[in-house]
């Protein structure tokens, strides 16, 4: 009987020993968020989407001034400025800020940065190439719901 209760007793100390050796280590503290008081530069703006977000519509206005170049939606307009990174091309040919002109079609993509602004990654002037249009994927047939016949 002494036996069998030393044996328990030492199981379960070596149970109670192992739990405490495998229980995960303290968490650190995570860094101070920075201060709301800190405020960035304009030219340094952060992109919030680590992917760009493609768009195309009909320019409505544009702002030479600003850079920025304005597409009316059915809901709301939305307004995209063209920096030093954005690359602008008209057919094949690159392109400036004065190509940009409105009632012209557009499409490329943009970035939304930290402030909300819009900022344009790739801005395509005039519509879409037939090499363009052949490389849009076209949807199959599969994908549109079948007719069925009226009883």
């Amino acid at each position: 009987m002494k036996n069998k209760l030393l044996l328990t007793s030492c199981l379960a100390a070596l149970i109670c020993s192992t739990a405490f050796a495998t229980s995960p280590a303290p968490m650190k503290k995570a860094p101070p968020a920075p201060s709301p008081k800190a405020t960035a530069s304009p030219a340094a703006t952060t992109v919030t989407d680590t992917r760009a977000i493609p768009f195309h519509g009909m320019i409505s206005a544009v702002d030479q001034k600003a850079k920025t170049f304005t597409i009316a939606g059915k809901e709301s307009s939305r307004v995209f400025k063209i920096t030093d990174k954005t690359v602008l091309t008209k057919g094949s040919a690159k392109a400036t800020m004065k190509d940009v002109v409105a009632n012209e079609e557009v499409r490329g993509s943009y970035w939304k940065a930290a402030d909300g602004s819009l900022e344009a990654k790739t801005v395509k002037l005039g519509p879409a190439t037939d090499a363009e249009k052949t490389k849009a994927p076209k949807p199959s047939a599969s994908a549109s719901p079948a007719a069925s016949p009226k009883p």
